[in-house]
């Protein structure tokens, strides 16, 4: 129980330093930004730089775009290579090191595969979510007792300690989007088949929809509900979640769809078009946000 206590106490104090900067994944794309604009002004080429710096062509351009670990002392050889003096060369050093710091999730690390690390530490730093869940509740929405019944159906295949860890990332996450001061804003679709489903039996599910009802009140939070009444749309195969960024980083956006033995990234801009506006015609063929809360508190009452 101490234990528990002291870890659940560092996720929080870890949540509320990234409250007040971004994230390890925004500062690695702005610092690699930085880098970029710094070899543009200085006339030198990608290939003339991976030379000198005795890196290839890929890792200056996964290094500019804020796609991998930015070393400390990669840095300083592009600083030298780029003429940057002190004390511009120190303090790029300086965001390297702080570039490369580990996320609150990390202690978490040992509980998810990498593909899915990558995704919570990307939610993490987004600026707004907008989720579509046709089977069932959003993971960031999730009672506790709802997220024991889901992890519960695993539940052989991993010992009772991952399986509370488990549950204790998820609710991490919700706290991170929840946190006081810039929450994330998360707009959710949830098809009607998941608010049916009597994960964890009844009682499970109607507190469930209760807790619904309450998290829609909150200022970032945006609940829809698509009818079956609906018929057929354009997300009714594929649940998705489309990560967005703050302004200046909206170049980091992309779409994540998860399956049962890993997630794929969508980040073209065709695949970002076109998945905004498969989300925004669900959005209007959805209940209303106000039409959405009532039919989740009567689905709640009739149970």
């Amino acid at each position: 129980m101490i234990d528990s206590q002291m870890r659940s106490q560092g996720v929080r104090e870890m949540v509320e330093e990234h409250e007040d900067g971004p994230g390890p994944n925004l500062r690695r794309r702005e610092l690699g930004r930085e880098l970029r604009q710094l070899r543009e002004q200085a006339g030198k080429k990608v290939a003339d730089t991976s030379k000198y710096a005795g890196l290839t062509v890929t890792t200056i351009n996964r290094i500019e775009g804020g796609k991998q670990v930015i070393l400390p002392r990669n840095v300083r050889l592009l600083c030298q290579f780029y003429g940057v003096e002190a004390p511009l060369s120190d303090n790029l050093v300086r965001q390297a090191e702080e570039s490369n710091e580990r996320g609150w999730w990390a202690m978490y690390s040992d509980t998810m595969p990498e593909w899915f690390e990558k995704f919570v530490g990307l939610e993490s730093d987004a600026d707004e979510l907008w989720n579509y869940s046709p089977i069932v509740v959003d993971g960031l929405l999730q009672t506790p007792e709802y997220a024991q019944a889901m992890f519960g159906v695993r539940a052989s295949a991993v010992d009772e300690q991952t399986l509370q860890r488990s549950i204790g990332l998820r609710k991490a996450r919700q706290d991170r989007v929840n946190c006081e001061k810039n929450p994330t804003r998360l707009h959710v679709v949830l098809d009607e088949a998941a608010l049916r489903r009597a994960v964890g039996g009844e009682e499970v599910l109607r507190n469930q929809l209760r807790y619904l009802v309450t998290m829609a009140a909150k200022p970032n939070m945006t609940i829809q509900v698509m009818p079956f009444a609906a018929g057929a749309h354009l997300g009714l195969q594929t649940p998705f979640s489309m990560l967005r960024f703050p302004e200046g980083f909206d170049d980091m956006d992309a779409v994540y769809v998860e399956n049962l033995r890993g997630g794929v990234w969508l980040e073209r801009p065709n695949d970002i078009k076109h998945y905004t506006e498969v989300f925004e015609q669900m959005r209007a063929e959805a209940l209303t946000p106000a039409e959405s809360v009532e039919f989740m508190d009567s689905l709640a009452s009739s149970l």
